[in-house]
C-alpha cells in the first residue's frame, strides 16, 4: 500500500488491535478507532494525540453510522473463554450482534463506497484437533460460547457477502502473545503472578497444546493480506509454534529465575480444547512469514 488509507478500526484500544492502530499510523495511514473501553481497553496510549488518529467511544452493536473509509478492521470483541462460560450474554451482543450491526451499517452504503470488511477471527473456530492442522476450508466446530459467538460471525459475514455483495477477508489468529496483553491470559498471567508471588494457575495437568504467535507477527500478516489485494477469503494466521501450556509458563518462569514452586495445577474448565493447530500455508504463499518461530519471544 504506497498511498494513505483510512482506516476504521474497532477495538483498538485492546490487546492485538492497538499493535494494529500503533502499524498503521506508522506507515501514514489514518485510523478512527471505535472502541467501548471496556476492561480489558488501554486508557492511554502514545498515539493518543496523533493527528492521523481518532477516539469515537461507542459499542459497535448500537452505532448507527459509520464514517467514510477504504477498510473496517473489526478487532472489537470479548474474547476471554473462561468469562463466556460464566456468562454468554456479552459475548452474543459484541461478538455476534455487534457484528450483525456493522455489516448492515456497510450494506446500507452505496457499492461504490463500501470499505472492505476485515475480520479477526480466531482458531478457536475449528475447536480442537489431536494430530495435523486445520485448513481454511475445514469444518468449523467451536467447543464453547466464546468460539461459537467467533464462528457465528463468521458465517453472518459470509451470508452477507453472497447475499448483499459485501467484500470481506476473515483472518484466523493463533494464540497471541506480547505486550499490552491483559493478564487473564497464559503468559501476562504468569508474569503478573510472579511479581507479585502469587501461584500461576494452570488447566488440568498442563498439558494442552496451542499454537503461540508473536502479536506483531500477527499484525505483519494481516498487512500482507490487505496488501496482496485479496478480497472473499479467509487466511489462518500462525507461527505453527506449537507448545504445551507448562512448557509456556516454564519459558515464563526461566526469565525470572524461578522454578515449578510457583505453578498451582487447577481444575479444567468445562469443554476443555486439548490442542489447537492451524495451518498458514495459505498466508505463507503470499510472501509472510513469521519473524518469531519456535518458543516464547522475550519482547520487553
Amino acid at each position: 500500500m504506497e498511498k494513505s488509507v483510512k482506516f476504521i478500526v474497532t477495538g483498538g484500544r485492546g490487546f492485538i488491535g492497538s499493535h494494529f492502530v500503533e502499524e498503521a499510523l506508522s506507515r501514514g495511514h489514518d485510523v478512527i478507532d471505535i472502541d467501548k473501553m471496556t476492561y480489558a481497553a488501554h486508557t492511554s496510549l502514545p498515539w493518543d494525540n496523533s493527528s492521523n488518529y481518532t477516539l469515537k467511544v461507542a459499542d459497535i452493536a448500537e452505532i448507527e453510522h459509520l464514517p467514510s473509509c477504504d477498510v473496517i478492521f473489526n478487532f472489537a470483541a470479548e474474547s476471554h473463554v473462561n468469562n463466556s462460560i460464566r456468562e454468554t450474554e456479552p459475548f452474543v451482543k459484541s461478538n455476534v450482534l455487534g457484528v450483525h450491526n456493522l455489516l448492515n451499517l456497510v450494506r446500507g452504503k452505496m457499492k461504490y463506497n463500501r470499505p472492505l470488511f476485515f475480520h479477526i477471527s480466531t482458531d478457536e473456530v475449528y475447536g480442537d484437533r489431536l494430530e495435523g492442522s486445520f485448513l481454511e476450508t475445514d469444518k468449523l466446530s467451536p467447543s464453547n460460547p466464546y468460539s461459537a459467538t467467533k464462528a457465528s460471525a463468521e458465517m453472518l459475514i459470509l451470508a452477507y457477502s453472497r447475499t448483499y455483495g459485501i467484500d470481506y477477508i476473515i483472518s484466523r489468529s493463533a494464540n497471541n502473545y506480547g505486550d499490552r496483553q491483559f493478564d487473564e491470559k497464559l503468559i501476562p498471567k504468569c508474569i503478573s503472578s510472579i511479581k507479585n508471588d502469587k501461584k500461576i494457575p494452570i488447566h488440568g495437568d498442563g498439558t494442552y497444546i496451542r499454537d503461540w504467535t508473536y502479536v506483531k507477527d500477527n499484525i505483519s500478516g494481516l498487512f500482507c493480506i490487505l496488501e496482496s489485494g485479496k478480497k472473499n477469503e479467509i487466511y489462518n494466521v500462525s507461527a505453527e509454534n506449537h507448545m504445551r501450556n507448562l512448557e509456556v509458563v516454564d519459558e515464563v518462569l526461566s526469565w525470572y529465575n524461578k522454578d515449578r514452586e510457583m505453578v498451582e495445577f487447577v481444575p479444567n474448565r468445562w469443554g476443555q480444547d486439548l490442542r489447537y493447530s492451524i495451518s498458514s500455508q495459505k498466508l505463507r504463499n503470499l510472501g509472510w512469514s513469521p519473524s518469531h518461530k519456535r518458543g516464547i519471544y522475550k519482547w520487553y
